[in-house]
């Protein structure tokens, strides 16, 4: 298969910080884990990428402990690569590209956290990139920004993205399409 899911910055620092209750789907670890699943059964490539900002002493620096994935997410396996980013989409500053070039990835499956910042900025730069760009809009959470709730910030990120960038779908819908096409005889 030359298709990879991207899994970006589903980590506990995001949780440690105060503005975790307001999150549009603290839940987002379930549909990630379907996904990983969907991906991993079609012998799809799954990237897990962290986000990171050493020597901050944040919820981002490595040394707060807190970068790490959500426990109840699915561990991921020897061959899947764990990325570790100090930009807000995953190539710049990884290796994301030379792996997906290596294994002959064409196409891209994005979720993770903050849908407007890395999940968007790493499917325009992969769309740039030339590969084709699925963003799981509710395989994603954000929070609210401004004077805008995590529901409308998700709204206008699926909106931007629509057709120009990505396709923009449903962990449900990718499933509904894997599934064996059954007809009559």
């Amino acid at each position: 298969m030359n298709r990879a899911l991207i899994v970006i910055d589903v980590q506990e620092s995001f949780r440690v910080r105060p503005l975790w209750s307001e999150t549009l789907n603290p839940d987002v670890a379930k549909p990630v884990n379907r996904l990983v699943s969907l991906a991993r059964a079609a012998g799809d490539l799954v990237v897990w990428v962290l986000h990171t900002e050493p020597g901050t002493g944040g919820p981002f620096d490595p040394e707060t402990g807190h970068v790490r994935l959500f426990e109840e997410l699915d561990e991921p396996l020897g061959d899947e690569p764990v990325l570790r980013k100090t930009s807000h989409n995953a190539f710049t500053t990884t290796n994301l590209q030379q792996i997906l070039t290596a294994r002959g990835v064409t196409e891209l499956r994005v979720c993770g956290i903050r849908a407007e910042q890395c999940v968007e900025t790493t499917t325009r730069v992969g769309s740039d990139l030339g590969y084709d760009m699925t963003f799981v809009a509710d395989a994603t959470s954000t929070d609210p920004l401004g004077p805008f709730s995590a529901a409308q910030i998700l709204e206008r990120t699926e909106t931007v993205l629509r057709d120009r960038f990505a396709r923009i779908a449903t962990v449900a819908e990718l499933e509904a399409e894997a599934e064996p096409a059954t007809s009559p005889r």
